[in-house]
């Protein structure tokens, strides 16, 4: 029997649950990116061999290994990854910015320039499961950013990398992939090796030494974000299915025992179906002492009294996921102000948006939607403004310049403007 716990939305705190890692992982990882960083090649075989228990030669995944993976996957999984591929390609060209440029009546030219980066890494996370569709969410977006190098690390098993996440790669044009994972790979890419060239952002999620090693090479490159465990909040009203709703919640509780799910109900009869339906469910799950321990210590079924309670409870968690399984949910879209991503309606669970409809499935967690958004075009351009001043625009405002350098105490700011006021004088 589930342990999740039913708490009245009043006496509900939440707790944003920040994995930052133990002082001991700290110094792991920042061992790990040292000996990458004076060893190259050697280090990243090494740890490999330590944490993988696979031994390596080759680095770089080749052309023939790629094309094999074609034969280790039915037509029917390929053709799957190809009209996921699509759908996500689709919706990430909406976001597509452009440069833009405007003329003033005085003759200045002013603007933003949109520049792709020029070489982004991918981390593919491996261990328990393979994720073909972090292949996609994250390299979809980047390609269509117009990123020229895209290079991909995923961490080898004992039978080599999964087909599935060389297939999606190739779907997706990517051909420089690496069997390196872990803090290692991070490394890697971060710093360059003999064989794996550094780049300017790494991007995808990983188990926490991945988390602190993005965080230790942050200025270096840049990042995604800092991942915490997965989560759902499924808020829902008399016309729910139950069934539906356990189905959401242990759709997140499998990932991992430190994801989180919560649901918002407005009835404690309703609360206690749910609970009586997730252990139900949960006995014939394959992952079911995970999904139980992530229930029973992270989990919560909050009972709100009315809308406007849980609707503030929504926007307390902020969560990464949010399904919204009531009647009209789009009337409620305008209230919500805290989410990763916000499923409207009983069809559209949680794993829709994880694999096949066209959103990304990188999000915010911890709380981070508060302020931060999904993985998107927007991480993969970088923007540097334009400025042509024309030399009536100094004639007029030259003097103005000067005097705010002046008023902070920055004369060679003022000075930089007067020499020009003098020498055209103007």
């Amino acid at each position: 029997m589930v342990q999740i716990q039913i708490v009245n939305a009043e006496d509900f705190k939440y707790e944003r649950n920040l994995e930052t890692g133990t002082a001991e992982q700290l110094t792991t990882v920042q061992g790990i990116i040292n000996d990458v960083k004076a060893k190259g090649d050697q280090a990243v075989k090494d740890y490999t061999k330590q944490f993988d228990r696979v031994e390596i030669n080759q680095l770089r995944v080749s052309a023939e290994e790629i094309q094999a993976a074609y034969q280790q996957l039915s037509q029917e999984l390929v053709e799957i990854i190809r009209q996921a591929r699509d759908n996500i390609r689709d919706y990430h060209e909406k976001q597509l910015q452009t440069s833009w440029f405007t003329t003033q009546e005085n003759g200045n030219v002013l603007g933003q320039k949109v520049t792709p980066l020029e070489r982004v890494g991918v981390y593919v996370p491996g261990g328990t499961a393979a994720y073909p569709s972090s292949v996609l969410m994250n390299v979809l977006p980047a390609k269509i950013a117009g990123v020229k190098e895209i290079v991909m690390c995923t961490p080898p098993g004992n039978d080599g990398i999964p087909a599935a996440i060389l297939v999606a790669a190739n779907e997706c044009g990517i051909t420089e992939i690496y069997r390196v994972g872990g803090a290692q790979a991070v490394a890697a890419l971060a710093y360059g090796t003999e064989t794996i060239g550094k780049v300017d952002k790494i991007t995808g999620p990983g188990n926490i030494y991945v988390a602190i090693a993005k965080k230790l090479v942050y200025g270096i490159v840049d990042i995604d974000m800092i991942a915490g465990p997965s989560e759902i909040l499924v808020a829902c009203d008399d016309s729910a299915e139950v069934a539906y709703v356990a189905a959401d919640m242990l759709s997140q509780a499998e990932h991992d025992v430190m994801a989180a799910a919560y649901c918002v109900t407005l009835s404690q009869q309703q609360a206690e179906e749910i609970q009586r339906e997730l252990s139900v469910q949960l006995a014939t799950l394959p992952r079911n002492e995970i999904a139980k321990k992530s229930l029973d210590q992270q989990g919560k079924i909050i009972v709100a009294r009315d809308r406007s309670e849980m609707l503030r409870i929504i926007n307390e968690i902020a969560p990464e996921h949010l399904e919204m399984m009531v009647e009209e949910p789009f009337s409620y879209l305008g209230e919500i102000r805290h989410a990763g991503a916000i499923f409207l309606g009983r069809y559209s669970s949680e794993p829709v948006g994880d694999y096949f409809a066209g959103p990304n499935h990188v999000l915010p967690t911890s709380g981070t939607a508060r302020f931060s958004s999904p993985l998107s075009v927007d991480d993969f351009i970088k923007k540097s403004s334009v400025i042509y001043y024309s030399r009536n625009a100094m004639q007029e405002n030259g003097r103005k310049i000067v005097a705010f350098a002046n008023e902070e105490g920055l004369d060679a700011h003022g000075r930089a403007i007067a020499i020009r006021l003098e020498r055209e004088g103007l």
